[in-house]
């Protein structure tokens, strides 16, 4: 069942109670003859996606149709016939519900933050929407405010300015900084006033602010929402015409899928952004996804298709120029390879090339928190071939450079590599465990 965000985006523009909805529900059924007994519980029960039976919809449409001065109809509220998931649903419709969704998520509504992680044709549905017509022919819109390239520009630069705030200090910090600015400042150019070719650009620049609320959210732990925010992403990809950006979201997907064990998943999705993107794709997000690949196949035990990805996701590493590499993909920096190449040979077995790749990118030079999934799996690859004095001092390396730093998904990789220390039943690695425990201690 799917979070119902455009009615509580309405119930939030109409100033009102989830009581006050209840009550004049009950009233105007009592004009038409009819007792109903809705409560404030009821509407929590709205807002988690469920729908009120008869005409009770068309009910709720009336009383805020009423108190916002404007007519509603069911789609609005989102108790239409269409489910928020159905593939093709037009773009208007689909701002509509996007700009709901950061306004919920802005609120921290629970019933949002719980979303579940969605599975089966629901998930695959954006992906297969984003790689098939019908394409959008013109996505110029009419509106109060008129949406210039000085907007878009700003647009990019926040991008940019959230990006490296979430490598320096986690998601769990900037998410509530990245969902303000798509609810003050992005949310009113989107419903604007725009060209289809300032519209396009205005789709790609508000996708890559989605994008990074989509990471904020999954570094966060909250996958389900995650997930829709890489999906947001996706249409407005789609809606700008720019596949090479689409394919970075797609690899975001691949990404999100590889945490949730969901390998096979996990390998189609790489497969599609690599389809669909075609020529438009460059060497680094090619690289990326082959690696990705590679690591999936090795937690399925396939070594051979394993070995396949890594040799592609090499050759395309060959052919990485960073100056012509588009904004988003700035993270496949050097020894992003080496590490993911470590994480599957690691797991295929080969604990030898596994260290030494492993070592190669720790030692280049990358941002703190790339450093920091590096230094992890540095220390996973030592364990293996039995250095525990090394995985000691890699263990110390990676607790200091994540000093500063909230993210459950750092956390995660800590609570593994402490959980590998402690098993060693080493002195040395007793201190660091010590140390390990005051991190996760920490409320974030």
């Amino acid at each position: 069942m799917e979070p119902n965000t455009l009615l509580g985006a309405l119930l939030d523009e109409a100033g009102m109670s989830r009581l006050g909805l209840a009550t004049r529900v009950n009233r105007a059924a009592s004009v038409r003859g009819k007792t109903v007994r809705y409560d404030h519980s009821s509407v929590i029960r709205w807002l988690k996606g469920q729908q009120p039976r008869g005409r009770v919809p068309e009910l709720i449409a009336e009383t805020l149709s009423r108190r916002l001065a404007r007519p509603l109809t069911l789609d609005d509220i989102g108790m239409g016939s269409a489910a928020p998931a159905t593939p093709a649903v037009p773009l208007e419709t689909f701002l509509n519900r996007a700009t709901a969704l950061w306004r919920g998520d802005h609120q921290q509504r629970d019933d949002l933050r719980q979303a579940p992680v969605l599975t089966g044709l629901t998930a695959v549905g954006p992906v297969w929407e984003w790689e098939n017509p019908p394409e959008d022919t013109d996505v110029s819109r009419h509106g109060s405010v008129r949406v210039r390239t000085r907007d878009i520009t700003a647009l990019r630069a926040a991008r940019s300015h959230y990006e490296q705030m979430y490598r320096k200090t986690g998601g769990v910090v900037t998410r509530s900084r990245v969902l303000l600015y798509l609810v003050s400042d992005t949310a009113p150019l989107i419903h604007g006033a725009y060209t289809d070719a300032i519209g396009r650009e205005l789709h790609r620049a508000t996708g890559g602010l989605v994008a990074i609320a989509g990471i904020c959210a999954y570094d966060s732990n909250t996958q389900g929402l995650a997930q829709r925010y890489f999906h947001q992403a996706l249409r407005l990809a789609k809606a700008s015409g720019d596949r090479a950006f689409g394919g970075y979201v797609i690899a975001l997907l691949v990404n999100q899928s590889l945490y949730l064990g969901e390998y096979r998943s996990a390998v189609a999705f790489a497969e599609a952004g690599l389809r669909t993107a075609g020529h438009a794709i460059s060497p680094g997000l090619s690289c990326d996804l082959h690696a990705m690949q590679a690591k999936a196949f090795s937690r399925m035990g396939d070594r051979a298709a394993a070995r396949r990805s890594m040799t592609l996701a090499e050759t395309a590493a060959e052919r990485i120029r960073p100056d012509e590499e588009p904004a988003e993909t700035g993270y496949v920096q050097p020894g992003l390879l080496e590490s993911n190449m470590a994480d599957a040979l690691m797991r295929i077995g080969d604990t030898g090339p596994a260290q030494t790749y492993a070592a190669q990118a720790v030692a280049a030079q990358t941002h703190a928190r790339g450093r920091v999934h590096r230094l992890a799996t540095l220390t996973d690859c030592e364990l293996k071939a039995g250095s525990v004095d090394a995985a000691v001092n890699s263990a110390s390396q990676m607790l200091e450079t994540m000093a500063g730093m909230e993210s459950c998904r750092l956390n995660d990789r800590l609570t593994k590599v402490r959980r590998s220390l402690t098993a060693t039943n080493s002195a040395a690695a007793a201190d660091v465990v010590e140390h390990i425990d005051g991190v996760l201690d920490l409320p974030m």
